[in-house]
C-alpha cells in the first residue's frame, strides 16, 4: 500500500527511507545509487536506478490509474 506520494527505500545504511515519488526527478549509478529530488535534494539509497523507477511507475499507476491491476497494463 501507497501512503500518500511516499515510496520506501533504503539508505546505504539500511535504514527505511520514504521519499516522495512526485519530486524524483532522474536518478543515476555513481556507483551507488543517487537520487536528484526537483527541490535539489540529493539522496543515495541501496536500491538500483532501475528498483527506484519501478517504485515510482508502480506509485504513478497507483495514483493516476487505479483501475488498472498492477503488471497487466488492464
Amino acid at each position: 500500500l501507497h501512503s500518500a506520494a511516499m515510496i520506501q527505500l533504503h539508505r546505504l545504511n539500511g535504514r527505511d527511507i520514504f521519499v516522495n515519488a512526485e519530486l524524483v526527478k532522474f536518478v543515476e549509478a555513481n556507483p551507488d545509487t543517487l537520487i536528484s529530488l526537483s527541490d535539489g535534494d540529493k539522496l543515495n539509497v541501496r536500491e538500483t536506478p532501475a528498483q527506484v523507477a519501478a517504485a515510482v511507475v508502480a506509485y504513478r499507476r497507483y495514483v493516476y490509474q487505479p483501475g488498472l491491476k498492477e503488471g497487466t497494463g488492464e
